[in-house]
């Protein structure tokens, strides 16, 4: 069985750009930012990725409440302050490149705000579920789109993707909970379905809402994805959904 690290590792090429980087991604922030268009594509996935570092905060320390035991409720909240420090590396960049974080993260609140209410868990494994699996899509969609971005701006978003402990937490906790109790799997695997659904349905809408950031998706900015590229990032991140869910114990 694959390791959640070994399906963190392979779920995108978005980590393999040993090969020569051409264009945007082969530029620093300074030069690239030179195009005001790829500037705004920046700051709005910058704020995006800021409002959901906070969101998860949030979320994280609202579904310690749920927690079984006081051991698993430090877990979460360990997991939490390491989202909150992710926020605010975002947070000094906008500021540092003269975007005001609050403006910048703005138009994505309303949306975010909107997929945490619908995928509101109802218990303690829900929770974990939603922490691995909903985290990890949009973290597997952020990476996509870090293979086009300027080497600095690159780092950055690679850096505050990195596994916060979700992981390898949650397989312990639900496989252990399935395995106690194997109805419970039918549950969370159509739960998982749903986030699936939601987390794919609130990303297409933030883009299709950005002028910016849906032009250099599509390959308005130099290096940017083409349609048919589109299509198969959304088949990898699929995938590596599929890969999660067996690491979970469920069908996907």
């Amino acid at each position: 069985m694959e390791t959640p690290d070994d399906i963190n590792a392979t779920a995108t090429a978005a980590d393999d750009t040993t090969e020569a980087l051409t264009g945007i991604a082969a530029q620093d922030w300074a030069q690239a930012s030179a195009d005001p268009q790829y500037r705004a594509a920046v700051v709005d996935l910058l704020g995006a990725l800021a409002y959901g570092e906070l969101a998860a905060f949030e979320r994280l320390a609202e579904d310690a409440k749920l927690a079984p035991t006081l051991e698993d409720k430090a877990e979460l909240a360990k997991m939490a302050s390491a989202e909150f420090h992710h926020f605010e590396r975002l947070r000094d960049r906008l500021t540092a490149i003269d975007a005001p974080p609050t403006e910048a993260m703005a138009p994505f609140a309303a949306a975010l705000d909107e997929f945490h209410r619908q995928t509101a868990p109802s218990d303690w494994l829900e929770g974990l579920v939603k922490a691995y699996v909903g985290d990890s899509i949009a973290s597997d969609f952020y990476r996509e789109v870090a293979v086009r971005l300027d080497s600095d701006t690159r780092d950055l978003v690679l850096q505050v993707l990195d596994d916060t402990g979700h992981a390898s937490f949650a397989v312990e906790k639900v496989r252990a909970a399935i395995e106690a109790e194997p109805r419970v799997g039918g549950r969370l695997a159509l739960w998982a379905r749903r986030l699936m659904g939601e987390a794919l349905s609130q990303a297409q809408r933030v883009v299709a809402d950005r002028d910016a950031l849906s032009t250099m998706l599509v390959g308005g900015v130099a290096d940017g994805f083409d349609l048919a590229e589109v299509g198969r990032m959304f088949s990898r991140i699929t995938e590596a959904h599929t890969k999660r869910m067996a690491a979970l114990g469920l069908a996907a």
